[in-house]
């Protein structure tokens, strides 16, 4: 037992106690130091990341924003990355239990995927229109998001917060003129996008601004001085500096960064672009596909969900062709019911309440995590797509199922359905949640996010829906059809913006010929692709492993296969890359046999 502890202190220190060799101390089978590498390499990286403390309800480092932005941070990234892979690449398989045999490969993938990022140039782009630090600032300035606002403290937390967030501001321009020399620039069309979304930020009626916010939510706790203090702090960040540097960002990005955009529409239009779009598809699939390869399933994937549509098409009685009939359903007012938003949020609930008899009878494992829908901030909510956004890892904070309603005169019901199977449950609610509350995983893997198999999972739930009692109406299942549509689309255009020379308008009529989407719907996904490469790829990789998955073991276990224990595999082990989890379903099947 001394000899074990001996050893598992050397783990620690790197195997530095020269007295062991080295393959005496990888026989060790206690695997506490394992576990103990895993969890400094989790509080390390919320040190070095501390929005995603924020977003887990981890209240350590609500004062702190890092400027990632600058050299030094990213030269501590990389060695944030070399020395824990310097750790883990020790420690040989047969030291480890299985599922620390796991952990250890998702801790490699983490290593090498950041450590080949930081080979290229993100920091010359460091705003879009979709993705980047003003939006997640601006989310959390809500007062209704991650950044609590409970105490005195949290208030003073936030303009420490602020403070930095400037900083970063100031940063960004350095870095975008950087880029205007280095002809590392975003399309036109993006910055388009941008800089109404800066402008909004420089409204002078102080009471109306959005980090004004935090102020009208005040708790019944905080004394009359308390507040009037807050006030004055508040009223003085927003005024001397929130708008000052919002109005000199945007002045530049209206005017020399603007006239410096670029009219290629791919990544390939900057320099190292087809260096970047490689990593960005190994990155969002977690496989080695190339990006002729995913071309081709898309148009496969389009060709056969077509053929799908027209049987919709035809049970509805519609006797024009399939681009008529997206016109038709795009444009049918009694898919436009809605005259508040107010009305649609209560639609989704409606369908909550509509599935939740069979949730059961898929699902063993359920989460404790609460979950609402709200409406989209009015801030983003023009350009932005429905999402979910997780709730805290103790569960005090909700998963939120965010729908944009920019004009919901327009808002067209007929794929919501869908629309709450991906979001919401049995999709992004339940994998997340599920994850988080698992006590059995290391605290690192509790909020790992992959793509290809988060995204994979959500759009495969959507294929669930007539078992979970919904698609009754065509229109519905037309709406499921056309969200995988969507998703096989994004294959296609995807590499066809980034890969092969497509323009923004290729891309745009080629949706518009093959869905149902609105063309100001299309046109802001066209411009999310643009924004981040290799994204939007990750959705259909996913569902299609899944897929392949469940009928392996369907066939594999004939009887015997349990739909509920099928999924519980699945989602048990949280966000995994696919071979990963192939690799496990695999074993599984065995087992079961």
């Amino acid at each position: 037992m001394k000899k074990i502890l001996l050893i598992g202190l050397c783990l620690v220190n790197l195997y530095s106690c020269k007295e062991e060799p080295k393959k005496e101390a990888l026989a060790v089978t206690d695997n506490k130091a394992f576990d103990s590498i895993l969890n400094n390499y989790y509080e390390e990286s919320l040190k070095l990341y501390p929005l995603n403390a924020t977003f887990q309800g981890d209240s350590r480092y609500n004062d702190i924003l890092p400027n990632n932005l600058t050299d030094e941070f990213r030269a501590s990234e990389k060695e944030f990355y070399a020395n824990y892979k310097q750790k883990i690449t020790i420690i040989k398989d047969e030291a480890l239990t299985p599922s620390q045999q796991m952990s250890k490969e998702i801790l490699l993938w983490e290593c090498d995927r950041n450590l080949e990022r930081l080979t290229f140039r993100e920091d010359l782009h460091p705003i879009d229109q979709m993705w980047t630090m003003q939006l997640m600032m601006g989310q959390l300035a809500s007062g209704g998001s991650s950044q609590p606002f409970k105490t005195v403290q949290d208030y003073k937390n936030w303009l420490l917060r602020l403070n930095a967030y400037v900083n970063w501001l100031e940063t960004a321009e350095l870095k975008m003129k950087e880029g205007i020399s280095l002809g590392n620039v975003l399309p036109t069309s993006l910055i388009k996008k941008v800089t109404p979304q800066l402008l909004e930020m420089t409204n002078p009626n102080i009471e109306e601004h959005l980090f004004y916010s935090p102020i009208k939510i005040f708790p019944e706790t905080f004394s009359t001085e308390e507040k009037e203090q807050l006030k004055g702090y508040y009223i003085s960040m927003i005024k001397e500096k929130i708008i000052p540097s919002y109005q000199k960002l945007y002045d530049f990005m209206n005017t020399e960064y603007l006239a410096a955009g670029r009219n290629t529409s791919g990544i390939e239009g900057i320099p190292n672009g087809k260096e970047y779009y490689n990593y960005s598809i190994k990155l969002y699939t977690t496989t080695d596909m190339t990006a002729d390869e995913i071309h081709q399933l898309g148009l496969n994937e389009v060709a056969r969900i077509g053929t799908e549509m027209e049987k919709v098409k035809k049970e509805v009685g519609f006797e024009g062709d399939l681009k008529s009939f997206f016109d038709y359903v795009r444009n049918k007012k009694e898919l436009m019911p809605f005259t508040s938003p107010e009305q649609v949020i209560a639609n989704f609930n409606k369908i909550h309440a509509r599935m939740k008899p069979q949730v059961d009878k898929l699902f063993g494992k359920q989460p404790k995590t609460p979950f609402e829908v709200r409406r989209t901030e009015a801030f983003r909510e023009a350009s932005a797509s429905a999402e979910y956004n997780p709730g805290s890892i103790d569960g005090t904070r909700p998963g939120i199922f965010y729908v944009p309603i920019p004009d919901v005169k327009a808002y067209n019901m007929y794929s919501d359905e869908d629309l709450f199977l991906h979001e919401a449950i049995p999709g992004h609610h339940f994998q997340i949640s599920l994850t988080q509350e698992n006590e059995d995983l290391p605290k690192f893997r509790k909020t790992l996010w992959y793509s290809a198999y988060g995204e994979g999972w959500a759009l495969y739930t959507e294929s669930l829906g007539k078992e979970l009692g919904l698609y009754a109406d065509p229109y519905q299942y037309f709406g499921m059809l056309g969200a995988e549509m969507h998703r096989a689309i994004r294959l296609v255009v995807d590499t066809g913006l980034h890969a092969k020379g497509w323009t923004r308008e290729q891309a745009i009529q080629y949706s518009l010929d093959n869905e149902a989407e609105s063309e100001a719907s299309i046109t802001s996904e066209i411009e999310r692709y643009m924004a981040n490469p290799g994204q939007a790829l990750s959705y259909k990789i996913g569902q299609l492993k899944i897929r392949e998955l469940r009928a392996t073991a369907e066939k594999e276990l004939g009887a015997k296969f349990d739909i509920r224990e099928f999924h519980n595999q699945v989602l048990e082990t949280g966000c995994v890359p696919l071979a990963l989890l192939e690799k496990k379903i695999t074993a599984w099947i065995a087992t079961e046999k």
